[in-house]
């Protein structure tokens, strides 16, 4: 198996439909001459990818309305979502391109990497089967589907963080990151968010973001912030009782 397919867990009956996976549409452009590149599979992949997630929501899912399923697929099969899975596995290593593809930072281009995440989708699709791409699909996105039936469809963690914290005071919460771990394709991160000193919540997941968005959740549940804000009024309450009894 190729390091790549160590890294996915599939190894390929056909290693051109891999090969064709793994090429950039400015290799045949710079070079003048045909070479097949991922764009038609990346069309193939992208409709089996939202078949999957689609399926999946649709099962895990039950109470909610079409538009709220709607929205949950749009968070996981967003371009910047795809980016990550792509960064996960450092697809952009392996990807064959023109060299001033490769020299204006094509390897780590959003577009470049979402699209040849779904072009490998398609790939495995042709490969084996549909169980087998789904198989793929999901276990690559297990952290984000887990983190999805964790936390309320319409929240920004972050965000409500944010504005609950800023009704109390000015300063905004910042995110530390506590600690990394693993292998450079299975990074882990734990992160706390830090609002006056206080330390809220923490999380961990596959990138900065998601640990970050799972630390601010966590500070929302816990809102140890409220526990200062008694503290301080017991303080004051002996200085209360003073002015009564005068």
């Amino acid at each position: 198996m190729s390091p790549l397919e160590e890294r996915i867990g599939y190894k390929f009956r056909n290693p051109l439909l891999l090969a064709e996976a793994l090429t950039h549409p400015s290799l045949g452009h710079e070079t003048q001459r045909y070479h097949f590149d991922n764009q038609r599979l990346e069309f193939l992949g992208d409709a089996i990818l939202q078949l999957v997630i689609t399926e999946y929501l649709y099962e895990h899912f039950r109470s909610e309305a079409e538009g709220q399923l709607t929205k949950l697929r749009s968070r996981l099969v967003s371009r910047e979502g795809l980016k990550g899975h792509a960064l996960a596995l450092n697809l952009g290593s392996y990807l064959m391109m023109g060299r001033g593809e490769e020299a204006s930072g094509g390897r780590e281009r959003g577009s470049t990497l979402a699209d040849a995440y779904e072009a490998l989708i398609g790939a495995i699709y042709l490969d084996s089967d549909l169980a087998t791409a789904k198989k793929f699909i999901l276990a690559q996105a297990r952290t984000d589907l887990d983190q999805l039936a964790e936390a309320p469809i319409d929240i920004n963690p972050k965000g409500q963080l944010q504005e609950l914290l800023q009704s109390i005071s000015p300063r905004s919460p910042v995110y530390e990151v506590i600690s990394q771990s693993g292998p450079e394709h299975e990074k882990s991160f734990v992160v706390q968010a830090v609002w006056e000193g206080m330390v809220l919540g923490r999380g961990s997941g596959r990138s900065k973001k998601q640990a970050e968005t799972a630390a601010a959740l966590e500070a929302t549940e816990l809102k140890r912030w409220k526990r200062r804000e008694k503290q301080g009024l017991a303080g004051d309450a002996p200085a209360a009782r003073g002015t009564a009894n005068d």
